[in-house]
């Protein structure tokens, strides 16, 4: 090997792979005992060793540039050499920690994801999570979360998905509602129902529609921008509203409207090619999708 032709700073490598992988300098040097400025300062020489800009500030976080992406497969096989190197120096197996960022849903944040956390602490006592609660899709490709628990599958070649599980939501209301209520007996009876809708009704409607209910903006007494809050209204009496079979099954003052009609959906965990190839997001990904299924079905 010509050690002529290696023209950069190794430790400065590592600097630039952990805050790749970490999504931030402050993160970085915290997972590296260093402080922020002495990071940013290595990853600024190695920038210049090498002639090219590696990463880009989005936000309050950082996103690799092509030229930082085509680096990395490069440089983390540097770091998985390093770390066999010490392993093997020390006889001490290999220990999973870092940060993981995990998005769902309000309603999956909330319902599925404290059991597996809690196992998980038990497991890998080292990994740190973050939970993303939002019902809108965060880009994976700019390191928003490095799992998503998604109910459609991924398009972009970047990303990898594995189906899970399939779930279901059903019509729920209060006895109180109920009593009130006309009766509902069939689908087209929904139209005489109060609904519980969310901020955005044109989709959910036009589903409605697509399945024989014949549903308006009118029938929409209340509605909430977040799905607690739909579901807070609908527990509260305020009429008839959709969530997941499996989580109602915890609020025994809800009865199953229409129990024959069901909006049937898939699970999907999704991560980019490069994270799935991190121990701790392999750790966290294999467990979510030994659990959750099981979650879902009231297992």
């Amino acid at each position: 090997m010509d050690w002529r032709s290696v023209t950069f700073d190794w430790n400065r490598a590592r600097a630039f792979l952990v805050t790749a992988e970490e999504g931030s300098f402050s993160a970085a040097a915290r997972a590296l005992g260093m402080t922020q400025p002495t990071l940013g300062r290595q990853v600024t020489a190695l920038e210049e060793e090498l002639g090219v800009l590696l990463f880009e500030r989005v936000g309050r976080g950082l996103v690799l540039t092509n030229s930082g992406t085509r680096l990395m497969d490069h440089v983390r096989a540097m770091g998985e050499a390093a770390a066999a190197v010490s392993l093997a120096a020390s006889g001490q197996a290999q220990q999973v920690e870092g940060l993981v960022a995990i998005t769902a849903s309000e309603i999956y944040a909330s319902w599925l994801l404290p059991p597996v956390l809690k196992r998980l602490s038990t497991e890998a006592p080292g990994i740190r999570v973050e939970v993303v609660a939002s019902n809108a899709i965060r880009d994976l490709k700019r390191r928003e979360a490095d799992i998503a628990i998604r109910n459609t599958r991924p398009d972009q070649a970047d990303l990898i998905g594995k189906l899970i599980a399939e779930d279901c939501a059903g019509f729920f209301a209060t006895r109180d509602y109920l009593d009130r209520a006309p009766a509902i007996r069939d689908k087209p009876d929904l139209a005489r129902a109060k609904l519980i809708g969310f901020d955005e009704n044109a989709n959910f409607i036009a589903a409605l529609n697509a399945r024989d209910m014949p549903v308006t903006e009118d029938n929409f007494a209340v509605t909430g921008s977040t799905h607690p809050v739909h579901w807070e209204m609908l527990r509260a009496g305020l009429g008839v509203g959709v969530g997941p079979v499996g989580y109602a099954r915890a609020f025994p003052e809800l009865i199953r409207v229409l129990p024959e009609v069901t909006l049937d959906y898939p699970v999907w965990l999704v991560a980019h090619r490069e994270l799935r190839t991190s121990p701790r997001v392999r750790m966290v990904w294999d467990l979510l999708a030994e659990m959750l299924p099981g979650q879902l079905r009231g297992a």
